[in-house]
């Protein structure tokens, strides 16, 4: 392939790699390989929320050592979000460097056997990172849709709308998918070199994907007793075991990439399917937390990120590697009962997963989608950081261009914002995000410039209720980090407000956020 032909066809323009300076576009080539590019880990955890880390919540039930060692050698956000409060579109955001409200997935979720969200032609971070030598790979939960091979070539779509759920007639799909047929539009599609994972946990097919083919034919069906909606399973699956499988997976994957004799860097995208439902700990870690079994598979999502650091260690890589730890989205707070258990049922045992935020997973309140994010960089970032800086996952795609000082294109990454001056804590001047965009599960926005936030909806937006019952929302988050005074119908507030709504009203209209 012609290298230099393939960036001029997506538009993207390659300079040297040089932190802390100008990137000078035509550097010798020994300069560079002087300046070797750095490994990206980013872990993803699934539903563990804010207060759930020891180094952001003192009061937490979980012990936390990993996650709190990470925070000690790097730096800590205070104020990162997930561009939405649930799942899908923030893996979508994560990976495109785009709101998820702009593809056609307006609110919720993907449901089992849902088509692929991401564009066909959508330039993603891995397909970027691969423009300059990397290895990608993806291991754990996708939750992006495929393209499933039927008996009947029909598709999903044929009867249900995206995000619409329907478990009757998704479990008579399921019956149709062909498993014997390579399964597209999936990781491999979008940009990763090598992928291995369930694809959601509590949905069919409840076996292991390793890039598009099963591993082994799902050729039973999902016992009723056994966590999750209907559907194909692998005999003898065991929900405890996913989590331990994709941990040996990744340590594999970084162990293999180790031995590359010419060194090639890696981005290692590992999506935990934990503390998610199937709120299943393995037994080594029962009882290992006060939080009852929620608690303990914090604690074995904790004892992961340990494990990914070790096989760094151990493979004398963990100098030259960007890592990164956070969560694609709040708790609900279920404390497991029958893998499960109704939200907010963990608060029972005096831990808080949303610490002291207001709302749970879901909401357009704080506990929906402010979340835990520790990066970790020796020799880059200085350790002991806390940043008060508000970021987002979004902006992955435009910080790991500038590490990389690959200039972006005008239709890639449009919501995305170059967060590396704050991990380098470089001098910048004002905010880094003009302003950031919440989502919540019922499709409701909010918007957040400097202290202010303002919710075009009424209450929570998702699953804790309708709050005061006023058609907006405003707060004041350095003085009511709680939200628990909503200033919608105060008069002094009402220019703050009208230039908020008309903000919002603009990012929507005019398809991008960032600064082009």
């Amino acid at each position: 392939m012609n290298w230099t032909r393939c960036l001029q066809l997506l538009g993207v323009t390659v300079g040297v790699f040089l932190l802390g300076g100008c990137a000078a576009k035509t550097a010798s080539k020994t300069a560079e390989q002087s300046q070797p590019l750095p490994n990206i880990v980013y872990i993803l955890a699934d539903d563990m929320g804010y207060g759930d880390p020891g180094c952001y919540n003192p009061e937490s039930k979980i012990p936390t050592p990993n996650m709190d060692r990470l925070a000690n050698e790097g730096i800590r956000f205070t104020d990162a979000h997930s561009p939405s409060s649930v799942c899908t579109p923030t893996r979508y955001s994560i990976l495109t460097g785009r709101y998820a409200w702009r593809s056609r997935l307006k609110k919720a979720v993907l449901w089992s056997w849902d088509k692929p969200l991401i564009e066909t032609d959508r330039l993603t971070v891995p397909e970027m990172l691969k423009q300059r030598g990397y290895h990608t790979a993806c291991i754990g939960k996708w939750h992006l849709g495929w393209d499933w091979p039927t008996t009947d070539s029909s598709q999903i779509d044929d009867q249900l709308k995206v995000g619409q759920y329907n478990e009757k007639v998704r479990a008579a799909f399921g019956q149709k998918v062909d498993f014997t047929q390579p399964i597209k539009g999936g990781p491999l599609d979008c940009g990763f070199d090598y992928y291995f994972g369930d694809d959601v946990p509590n949905f069919p097919p409840y076996c292991f994907i390793e890039n598009d083919r099963v591993v082994e034919n799902p050729s039973e069906t999902k016992p009723k007793a056994m966590f999750g909606t209907a559907g194909p399973m692998c005999p003898d699956w065991k929900l405890e075991a996913v989590m331990p499988a994709l941990t040996e997976k990744a340590t594999d994957y970084i162990r293999q990439q180790a031995k590359q004799s010419q060194q090639q860097p890696f981005f290692l995208y590992f999506a935990l399917t934990a503390p998610h439902t199937p709120i299943v700990p393995a037994d080594e870690f029962a009882g290992k937390s006060r939080a009852g079994r929620y608690g303990d598979y914090v604690y074995q999502v904790d004892w992961t990120i340990g494990q990914i650091m070790e096989e760094l260690f151990r493979q004398s890589l963990e100098d030259n590697t960007l890592i990164i730890v956070t969560s694609d989205n709040g708790s609900p707070a279920r404390d497991g009962t029958n893998a499960c258990g109704s939200a907010r049922s963990v608060i029972k045992y005096d831990h808080n997963p949303s610490g002291k935020l207001r709302g749970i997973k879901a909401d357009i309140w704080e506990g929906g989608h402010r979340v835990p994010f520790i990066a970790r960089w020796p020799d880059k970032i200085r350790p002991g950081l806390v940043s008060h800086e508000t970021i987002c996952h979004v902006d992955l795609m435009a910080t790991v261009a500038s590490v990389l000082s690959i200039e972006l294109p005008d239709n890639a990454a449009e919501d995305s914002y170059d967060i590396l001056p704050v991990l380098l804590d470089k001098p910048h001047d004002g905010p880094i995000r003009p302003a950031t965009v919440h989502h919540s599960i019922q499709g409701v926005f909010g918007i957040r410039r400097g202290k202010w936030k303002y919710v075009d909806g009424v209450g929570s937006g998702g699953w804790s209720g309708k709050g005061d019952g006023l058609p907006g929302q405003l707060y004041d988050m350095e003085a009511d980090p709680k939200e628990s005074n909503n200033l919608y119908e105060s008069p002094e507030h009402q220019t703050i407000i009208k230039e908020l709504k008309a903000l919002l009203t603009r990012y929507k209209d005019q398809g991008y956020s960032r600064i082009l």
